[in-house]
C-alpha cells in the first residue's frame, strides 16, 4: 500500500543485539542501558498509530533511555557522504558522528513502520518521506539529529560532498534544519568545515563559493567562528 521498503526483518533482535552490541564492545563507556525497555520505547513511539502522523517528540522516551554524554570535540555532522562518514570516524574514536551514538547506531540502515490498528509492525510496506513527511523512521531521525546537535560541543566538525547534485549543503536537509538550529552557541567553540570530493567525482562546490559560501555566511551570522577547508 506504501511506496517505501517496508519494515527490516527481525527488528526487535537486530536493534536489542545492537544495543548489547555498543554497551559491551563498541562504547563500553556509557556505562548501563536496560536495551528491552530501550526498544520498548522505540516500539511505543510508533506502534498503534497511523504511519503518517509520527512525530520527533514520540520518540523522546526512547531518546532519554539512550542519551549519553558526547564528548567536546568529537562531534562530526554531514550531508551526502554516510559510507565515508562511517569509516572516517573509525566507529567513534576518532569522532563520534551520529550514528556513533547509541541511538544513533540503533537505527543506522534500518527501516520501520507499524499500522493504526494492529500492534504488529508493518513488514510490507512503509510510507516515503515523499508519501507523508510524519513518518516514523523520517521523525525518528529528526528527533536523533535535533538530540545529537544539542549535545555536541567544543570543536564540530562538518564533513560535506563537493561532489553532490544540488551543492554541498543541502537545504532543507538535516544540517540545515534541525542540526545547526539545535547547536548550543556557548557550547560550541569552532566549526571547522571540511569539502570532500568523491574519487574522480566533479568538484562542484566548495568553501567560499555556491551552497558551502551559504553556509559559512550563516554560522557566521550565528556569531560562530568557522573555518572552512577543501579535501
Amino acid at each position: 500500500k506504501w511506496k517505501g521498503e517496508g519494515t527490516t526483518q527481525n527488528l526487535e533482535n537486530i536493534v536489542i543485539g545492537r544495543c548489547y552490541d555498543y554497551i559491551r564492545i563498541v562504547n563500553p563507556a556509557v556505562g548501563e542501558k536496560n536495551c528491552s525497555q530501550i526498544w520498548e520505547a522505540f516500539k511505543n513511539a510508533f506502534i498503534n498509530k497511523d504511519p503518517c502522523s509520527i512525530l520527533p517528540k514520540d520518540y523522546e522516551l526512547f531518546i532519554n533511555l539512550s542519551l549519553h554524554t558526547i564528548p567536546p570535540n568529537k562531534s562530526l555532522f554531514w550531508e551526502n557522504n554516510q559510507l565515508l562518514v562511517n569509516s572516517f570516524t573509525d566507529r567513534g574514536r576518532r569522532f563520534m558522528s551520529l550514528a556513533d551514538t547509541l541511538f544513533g547506531f540503533f537505527g543506522d540502515f534500518l527501516n520501520w513502520c507499524g499500522q493504526a490498528d494492529s500492534p504488529g509492525l508493518d513488514y510490507e510496506s512503509c510510507p516515503t518521506t515523499m508519501e507523508c513527511e510524519n513518518n516514523a523512521v523520517e521523525s525518528f531521525w529528526r528527533m536523533a539529529s535535533i538530540t545529537y546537535a544539542q549535545h555536541s560541543s567544543g570543536v564540530i566538525h562538518v564533513l560535506l560532498n563537493g561532489s553532490a547534485d544540488g551543492g554541498a549543503y543541502p537545504q532543507p536537509g538535516f544540517f540545515a534544519d534541525y542540526e545547526i538550529p539545535n547547536l548550543q552557541k556557548g557550547k560550541v567553540s569552532e566549526i571547522v568545515i571540511w569539502v570532500v570530493d568523491d574519487i574522480e567525482g566533479p568538484d562542484i562546490d566548495s568553501c567560499g563559493i555556491h551552497s558551502v559560501k551559504t553556509l559559512e555566511t550563516r554560522l557566521k551570522t550565528l556569531g560562530y567562528d568557522v573555518t572552512c577547508t577543501d579535501n
